[in-house]
C-alpha cells in the first residue's frame, strides 16, 4: 500500500502555521506552550518536515484564534 503524504498539503499548512503565527507575534515556544507540545514540534511542522494530525491543526488553530480551516487554505 502507497504512503499517503501530500508534499503540497504540508508545505500549505507549514506556511499558514508561520504566517498566523508571525500575525499574532508568537514566537514557536510560545505557540507551542499555547498548545501544550515541545516548541521543535512547531518547527517540524513549519518546515514541513512532518505529516501532522487533523488534531493538532485544531489545536494549533485554537491557540492561533483562527478557524482551522484557515490553516489549509491556499
Amino acid at each position: 500500500m502507497p504512503q499517503l503524504r501530500d508534499n503540497h498539503a504540508i508545505k500549505i499548512l507549514a506556511n499558514n502555521v508561520r504566517k498566523y503565527r508571525l500575525q499574532r507575534n508568537l514566537a514557536q515556544e510560545a505557540l507551542a506552550n499555547l498548545v501544550g507540545i515541545e516548541f521543535s514540534q512547531i518547527s517540524r511542522i513549519e518546515r514541513g518536515v512532518i505529516n501532522t494530525s487533523i488534531s493538532m491543526i485544531f489545536a494549533l488553530a485554537k491557540a492561533l484564534e483562527i478557524n482551522p480551516s484557515q490553516l489549509i487554505e491556499e
